[in-house]
């Protein structure tokens, strides 16, 4: 309810919740990336006061980043203990630290713990650090940088303590569970002088979960006040649908007319664009870009029983040459005989798995060019897309669009796209621009570009690609890049073949558009661009950014990227940029968010390789602001690195 537990939601959990306790609503949505790490956004609304950064009637709308880290995993004897951190990168409003403790028995789940500040008002016993220095006897009432959005160190583990607690019980009705809970608060200082008044300690309640994901809350806390709620949990590590894709053809089929047919077919069964295919003594080699599976083995098994049909008897092995956008990234072969004698008989599976070779040392084709793609071809669509900003001080904002696109690729390497919006629903009437700094507007004319027009050009820029060396790539773009900023571009990327690390750099120079998102243009202009280095760190599938450069507003700085994969295509991740701004920043010292990527596979009947993305950024800001790029390199060389390749290795049936 109001105190903290050691227990951590299963690994690959999205929460999101919102519960009332008169004067304050709480939205939060937080994410579990790993088994040991709770992470999320947690917003305030204090009702009856006003937002303290504008002149308006609205509530306040406080925001804080929260963390809790497991430091012990439960044992028959020991509990689990964790270590957490409230509103750490907010205004500090409700800050506070705790270690706490939980070990079940039974249907009796038990937690004790300490917190600081908030959770440490009813001062029970002076700080225990004390003794290291007098200065954590006393807990600053500033925030970290006197204008919230700052890390507030000078107030870690400082001043009194309260101990805190509860007893959780699972009754014999599998739904429900009572709650009973010791608070270390006493009310009495509350933010903003918003005193309350507490008659009793202790809060009781209870959970009636509704679904598999939908809790319902309710209590009595404080002694005197009533408080309801729900969370929606949703498994993102577990995302999944059942596929109703064309079932693979038969490896005993009969031969097709031409090559021109299987590389139809090729593209139509096995999710591969084929550019060429060639055959060299016994080898024949199929170049192309994956469009349709997740997985590479699953698009080489269905491409091998395509192939079989219709290769000359001398044929020996397949190689899939995998490329995107016209870059050569990497060659997957296949002996024709064990991937046969495989799909025939799964005793026969693990001769054909470990017969598989991948590599990048990919020389010039030769022998006979069996098929080859014009590489010309248009492609368009038509549908749906909700924009949101969820947890400013403006609350929930959305737009519902009707988007239409289309993309003409003048050969493989160069293609033109456009993205044409029309927006019939909105309440972004209810945006209003409060984060005042004085950088140059980079950001925060947004409310000017949703406003002006319902009909823009969201984007109309030419892309070309290039290798230039065995690992190094390349790109430029140039023409009306994103909603704002219309320029030219270039990125360079260094990436080995499967190494756990690339190297990259883009460099542009944009100039704002006009508010009505047609061709016009204003005044300001900027030179923009990054270093960038990506890690795959080996621990729990978390890949590293880091980017070091200059941003739009023409501040100077980092932004530090993690995130992480599930099976399921979902990626996790979090971000923090920090620049030389200072003062001139304004509300906040530094930019930060979370987001999700999510791929359509996880939720359509057919496969995909399309994915969404969502984001949850506290402010619009000025200050950190990066240009949107629609294309990155590391995103486009992804088969360069052979990920989950061998795991996978049972879909290449499927």
């Amino acid at each position: 309810m109001q105190t903290p537990s050691a227990r951590m939601a299963p690994e690959g959990t999205m929460s999101v919740s919102l519960s009332r306790t008169e004067p304050y609503r709480r939205y939060n949505v937080f994410f579990q990336p790993t088994d040991w790490f709770e992470g999320g956004f947690r917003y305030v609304q204090v009702e009856n006061r006003e937002f303290v950064a504008a002149d308006s009637d609205r509530p306040n709308l406080d925001k804080g980043f929260d963390f809790k880290l497991r430091l012990l995993e439960e044992t028959r004897y020991w509990p689990q203990l964790a270590l957490g951190f409230r509103d750490v990168g907010g205004t500090t409003l409700f800050g506070s630290e705790y270690l706490v403790a939980s070990k079940r028995w039974k249907d009796l789940d038990f937690t004790l713990g300490m917190g600081w500040g908030y959770l440490g008002n009813q001062a029970d016993v002076d700080s225990p650090f004390g003794w290291v220095a007098e200065r954590f006897d006393e807990r600053p009432t500033r925030a970290g940088g006197g204008q919230g959005g700052e890390f507030a160190l000078d107030a870690l583990f400082h001043g009194p303590v309260a101990l805190f607690g509860g007893i959780e019980y699972q009754t014999p009705w599998d739904p429900l569970v009572l709650q009973l809970e010791l608070e270390g608060n006493d009310y009495t200082n509350e933010p903003q002088n918003n005193d309350q008044p507490q008659d009793s300690r202790l809060n009781w309640g209870a959970r009636l979960a509704v679904t598999d994901n939908l809790e319902l809350h309710g209590g009595w806390q404080r002694g005197n006040t009533a408080m309801a709620g729900l969370t929606y949990n949703i498994d993102l590590a577990g995302l999944s649908q059942v596929k109703s894709d064309p079932a693979p053809a038969s490896i005993d089929a009969a031969p097709r007319e031409n090559w021109e047919a299987i590389a139809r077919e090729l593209e139509g069964n096995a999710g591969m664009r084929v550019t060429r295919i060639s055959q060299e003594d016994d080898a024949l080699t199929v170049t192309a870009e994956p469009v349709t599976f997740r997985s590479l083995p699953q698009s080489e098994g269905r491409a091998g029983r395509i192939l079989h049909a219709q290769a000359p008897a001398e044929v020996e092995a397949f190689h899939y040459r995998w490329e995107n956008r016209g870059m050569a990234l990497r060659e997957d072969i296949h002996q024709r005989d064990s991937f046969v004698a495989a799909a025939q008989s799964e005793a026969e599976e693990p001769t054909h798995r470990y017969g598989i070779y991948a590599h990048a040392n990919l020389t010039p084709l030769r022998g006979e060019t069996l098929y080859e793609d014009e590489g010309r071809r248009f492609e368009w669509s038509v549908g749906p897309r909700l924009d949101q900003n969820f947890g400013g001080p403006d609350g929930f904002l959305y737009r519902l669009q009707a988007v239409l696109d289309g993309e003409y690729r003048t050969d493989p390497n160069g293609w033109l796209f456009g993205e044409l919006s029309y927006t019939f629903a909105d309440n972004l009437d209810n945006y209003e621009y409060i984060a005042d700094s004085d950088l140059p507007r980079v950001r925060t004319f947004i409310g000017d570009y949703l406003a002006e027009s319902s009909l823009g050009i969201e984007t109309l820029q030419y892309t070309r690609t290039g290798k230039l060396g065995k690992n190094l790539y390349a790109m430029g773009y140039g023409g009306l890049l994103e909603m704002m900023y219309a320029g030219v571009g270039g990125e360079l990327l260094y990436r080995e073949f499967n190494s756990p690390m690339a190297l990259g750099a883009d460099l542009n120079w944009v100039r704002q558009r006009e508010f009505d998102q047609q061709f016009g243009l204003r005044d300001y202009d900027v030179w923009t661009g990054h270093l960038n280095a990506y890690l795959e760190t080996g621990i729990e599938d978390v890949l590293a950014k880091v980017s070091v450069g200059r941003y739009l507003a023409g501040d100077i700085g980092t932004t530090l990227d993690l995130s992480r994969e599930f099976d399921s295509g979902v990626r996790m991740g979090a971000w923090a940029t920090f620049t030389d701004a200072g003062d001139a920043f304004g509300e906040g010292g530094f930019d930060k968010g979370l987001y999700l990527s999510v791929p359509f596979d996880a939720f359509f009947t057919r496969s995909s390789r399309d994915r969404a993305e969502i984001a949850w950024q506290p402010l619009t800001r000025d200050g950190g602001a990066r240009l949107n790029r629609r294309y990155e390199l590391y995103d486009l060389t992804q088969e360069r690195h052979m990920g989950r390749y061998w795991e996978e290795y049972d879909r290449t049936w499927d």
